[in-house]
């Protein structure tokens, strides 16, 4: 995947990769020892199913790993957020 920088993602409409509109991106989570992006935190569309996400206070907790791009969209791998990874 090519490097994708935290401040290119702030206010970003955040899509799946089937072509859905998740919701727009509003911050990250990083480990601060690390520096490791751990999430991608969006906050959904009000018509948007969000019972198969990780979720947290009404947003939506994307892997950082299911992030593929972030030009237009930051675009999120479908399969990778709601196949299983999230409890």
């Amino acid at each position: 995947m090519a490097k994708i920088l935290a401040k290119n993602l702030s206010n970003k409409k955040a899509m799946l990769t089937d072509g859905s509109e998740l919701g727009l991106a509003t911050d990250v989570v990083m480990e601060t020892q690390s520096g490791e992006l751990l999430y991608l935190v969006v906050k959904p569309n009000p018509m948007v199913d969000i019972s198969k996400f990780k979720t947290q206070d009404n947003y939506v907790l994307i892997p950082f790993e299911a992030v593929r791009a972030a030009k237009d969209y930051a675009i999120i791998d479908k399969k990778m957020v709601t196949g299983g990874d999230i409890e």
